[in-house]
């Protein structure tokens, strides 16, 4: 039967078999009934792959108890339908520890369970499926060990990482350790992750760090809810592409990230050039996240054809004093969310609430990012949140239907543009602007203010354009404008036949507001 399954393979991949070695590691001894571990035995198939060039790694149908897998060039991982490696949750099998990165820093730790570490053309396929095992992990790292005697792990990793974390800093007695990604290729080219299924990731389970031209087609994750276990972080990558996925997580579904702080700012690096389509995503905090560990900049990213049904929020980005880097050129397009729990759409400079400082590297960056054709129902259409010293700029959102129980919420921000959007919140006004200037609301399409609300409700806005808005029932109040430094607030071509007052101002200059027929 194992000559059988070889033979099958072989011939279905003889493009792979003419130039490369093709080695079922039922030959290196490993057991497919999950009653030893099958470490040993994978690690000799990579070695010999390796020495002949490269080649391809076969697991036929059954389930291989392992430990951590780390590829080399030119090897691939075929994982057969009906084929699981099951990973152990043995902490000291994923030791010696090794260069990663956790959440933007670099450190020295556990193994990743599969790990590349600058490799090329390694690749992970199959319709087979990777079980992280995660539950012992998440246990214990949620373990508050403040007052406890330290860990033989927690030793090891402090011993590695003198200059890097202390187990005196905010949020690491809580967590216990670190725990390692599912998969991390690290300075790697050319990556290639399709067709799997993936579940039960101890952390965050596809962890690109630092790789040009990754694709990850046709893969499903699953992770129960279960602490940071996010499905897909390519980190400081450059040409990602991600389609076709399934993605059901403890944490966010897809995020972008290009390192944490000094930490950061120190192996810049940006990520650029993602696209990322034809995705599904579920349970998870986020659809798709951009930062909140963004030092080395995020740029060029095209988001598109994705549905969320479920997660938290659709699309977010995050950021905060501190973390510097810059987030430009991002285009989110053709995108369906459902049953929102949170905001369809977050931009956060303020993520973590700090006191205003002068602008410097570590002041974050948001801007030039474009969203349309969108329709979203769900808790709350929008929320853009900007710095003082830094607004967000150059925000436009074209093409949208959002149904949801409030609606915009915009501060801080300058350049922001609506064009044809259809906002129906069922409670308060369909956008509210606080501290923004270069306001354009073109084609708006709402009921907002039947319930008492204005329609739009600006505080200390300059530089408004107000044009071609349609409300579609009967209210009291159109526009309500406040704060001293409202001005030059212009209202033309609005159909306000069913609006009882389309002005009320209060304590804004008298002349900040014109309207025009």
């Amino acid at each position: 039967m194992r000559s059988l399954y070889l033979l099958l393979f072989c011939t279905l991949f003889s493009f792979v078999a003419q130039a490369q070695l093709a080695l079922n590691v039922l030959d290196f001894g490993a057991k497919n009934d999950s009653s030893a571990l099958a470490t040993t035995a994978i690690k000799e198939a990579i070695a010999k792959a390796s020495q002949a060039g490269g080649g391809t790694i076969y697991f036929p149908p059954g389930t291989y108890l392992t430990g951590p897998i780390h590829l080399k060039s030119n090897i691939t991982l075929f994982i057969e339908a009906g084929a699981e490696l099951c990973f152990s949750d043995n902490f000291d099998h994923y030791l010696p520890m090794v260069p990663s990165r956790w959440e933007g820093t670099m450190v020295a730790n556990f193994s990743p369970f599969i790990y590349a570490y600058e490799a090329e053309n390694i690749r992970i396929t199959g319709r087979g499926t990777l079980n992280g095992n995660g539950k012992k992990w998440w246990a214990y790292s949620e373990v508050h060990v403040k007052n406890s005697p330290e860990s033989k792990w927690q030793k090891e990793f402090h011993k590695l990482n003198k200059n890097v974390l202390h187990p005196d800093l905010p949020g690491w007695v809580e967590r216990g350790f670190l725990r390692p990604p599912f998969i991390q290729p690290m300075y790697c080219k050319n990556v290639r992750i399709d067709g799997i299924t993936i579940k039960n990731s101890p952390f965050w389970t596809v962890n690109p760090e630092f790789c040009d031209n990754v694709t990850i087609d046709g893969v499903t994750i699953n992770n129960p809810p279960s602490p940071n276990t996010d499905g897909i972080n390519p980190e400081s990558c450059s040409n990602v592409h991600i389609s076709n996925c399934h993605i059901s997580v403890g944490d966010d579904c897809i995020t972008i990230k290009s390192g944490k702080d000094r930490s950061g700012r120190k192996e810049a690096r940006p990520a650029e050039n993602y696209t990322i389509t034809n995705c599904t995503m579920l349970s998870g905090h986020g659809g798709v996240v951009i930062g909140s560990e963004m030092s080395g900049d995020v740029k060029k990213i095209v988001i598109s054809n994705c549905i969320f049904d479920g997660t938290d929020r659709g699309i977010r980005i995050k950021t905060a004093r501190g973390r510097g880097g810059v987030v430009e050129d991002i285009q989110v397009s053709n995108i369906v969310m459902k049953n929102i729990k949170q905001q369809a759409i977050v931009l956060d400079m303020q993520y973590a609430k700090t006191d205003r400082e002068p602008v410097s590297e570590r002041t974050p960056r948001f801007s030039n990012i474009h969203l349309s054709n969108i329709t979203a129902q769900g808790e709350q259409a929008g929320y853009l949140n900007g710095l003082e010293e830094m607004p967000i700029e150059n925000v436009s959102f074209s093409n949208m239907v959002m149904e949801t129980k409030t609606g915009f919420d915009i501060r801080a921000s300058k350049g922001i543009v609506f064009s044809n959007v259809s906002v129906n919140p069922s409670t308060g006004p369909a956008i509210a602007a606080t501290n923004v200037s270069g306001l354009q609301i073109n084609g708006l399409r709402t009921a907002a203010g039947f319930s008492g609300s204005a329609t739009l409700k600006f505080n200390n806005v300059k530089r408004a354009f107000i044009a071609n808005c349609l409300i579609m029932e009967p209210i009291k109040t159109f526009l309500e404008a406040s704060g001293n430094e409202t001005e030059a607030l212009l209202l033309k071509a609005n159909d306000l036949r069913l609006v009882q007052n389309p002005l009320y101002i209060s304590d804004a200059p008298e002349n900040a507001v014109t309207l025009e027929k």
